[in-house]
């Protein structure tokens, strides 16, 4: 991509284990680029999984082929084991621990506790992803920032934290802020700390939890970094009509009621996002250059492409159920996960290779689909 043309911006949302699609997304770009061909996204931000998967792209910012192909090959071969410890010995160690804490009177004393054990992640990332090679990508010029987005509990804020060039200008808004930092593990852990599951990482001064939390506008950080255009990869099915009320007397399972959650942190956010910006746009468009400039406004039309699920990935998930193991099948099974008004929460945390690898296959053809489209936008 020449000097000249606009600073593409690709921005991965949150999604858990949905955060394969995204994979397939990107093994479908890379396939229709030039072999060799440098990153073609200079901007990269990513919240929960999302950052996981932005990372390993910005690593691998001089070969975005080879970066994609290694991001697949850890998704297509994932098993919940290398996310949170599943076995029983695990399970049973985790649980006491965090029942011990939260009927001690030290609780607030104690390490951060969960009702998952994660630090298998914590050490398949040290293992996949060589965080010293990001300052490499930047310096060659083949990446402009990464941003990492986290949600301080103490300070009830949105922190970006990026590394990028040095350009770059640090920013603060209402409830969100852009920090420049090394990124590292911790940052990935803590932006894809999804409360109650995950623990909170403590980030300098205070602990952080997942990023999608309260993010109001996730489009936000991928802008301030310098992006003039953004691809973004979302992990849910745009609706196409309301759905249908229908009469119950069943109470909503734990698992019904935690999907819902789940969809609200990672889900809602960049759907009003997304709607205001094209709002934004339109109102840009019908003022005179002169207007603007004569007022001192600094507000540009931003083109967004967005790809996103053909098929509701909940019900993806339920093919796949059996793939977990047994202990977690028994427990998930337990609050309702397992039954169709569960799927969607299972959607989230079925780390299980066959599910991943659906997922990866559907995000590759939805891409394809677009392939003239996608094309154009990023050749423009």
């Amino acid at each position: 991509m020449s000097n000249n043309n606009p600073k593409i911006g690709l921005l991965l949302t949150g999604g858990g284990a949905r955060a394969a699609y995204q994979v397939g997304v990107l093994r479908a770009i890379a396939e229709l680029l030039p072999d060799n061909s440098n990153n073609p996204f200079p901007v990269i931000c990513g919240t929960s999984a999302g950052a996981i998967n932005a990372a390993s792209i910005a690593v691998a910012a001089n070969d975005f082929q080879e970066g994609s192909r290694l991001l697949e090959d850890v998704w297509a071969n994932f098993h919940v084991s290398h996310v949170y410890r599943s076995d029983l010995v695990g399970v049973l160690k985790n649980s006491l621990r965090c029942m011990t804490a939260l009927l001690s009177k030290e609780y607030e004393k104690h390490k951060p506790v969960s009702l998952l054990d994660n630090s298998p992640l914590e050490s398949l990332l040290l293992r996949r992803i060589p965080f010293r090679m990001l300052h490499h990508s930047i310096r060659s010029g083949a990446l402009h920032a990464l941003g990492i987005t986290a949600w301080g509990y103490t300070s009830s804020q949105s922190v970006t934290f990026y590394q990028g060039s040095r350009n770059i200008t640090p920013w603060k808004r209402a409830q969100r802020v852009g920090v420049s930092t090394s990124i590292g593990v911790k940052h990935l852990m803590a932006s894809s700390a999804i409360p109650f599951f995950f623990p909170p990482v403590k980030l300098n001064r205070e602990f952080f939890g997942d990023g999608s939390m309260r993010q109001l506008t996730p489009i936000s950080p991928v802008l301030h970094l310098g992006a003039e255009k953004i691809l973004i990869i979302g992990v849910h099915k745009e609706a196409d009509d309301p759905p249908e009320r229908v009469a119950t007397t069943n109470y909503p399972s734990l698992a019904q009621i935690a999907g819902h959650a789940m969809n609200s942190i990672f889900v809602d956010s960049l759907d009003v996002d997304l709607e205001r910006l094209q709002r934004i746009n339109q109102t840009v468009q019908i003022i005179p250059d002169e207007k603007l400039q004569e007022k001192n406004i600094k507000l540009r039309p931003v083109d967004t492409m967005m790809i996103s699920p053909s098929v509701e990935i909940n019900e993806i998930a339920q093919l796949y159920t059996q793939s977990l193991p047994l202990l977690m099948r028994s427990l998930y099974r337990a609050i309702g996960a397992m039954s169709p008004n569960g799927s969607t929460l299972l959607s989230y945390v079925l780390f299980e290779a066959p599910f991943c690898q659906a997922l990866i296959e559907l995000g590759r053809n939805d891409t394809l689909q677009k392939k003239d489209e996608l094309l154009q936008f990023l050749r423009t």
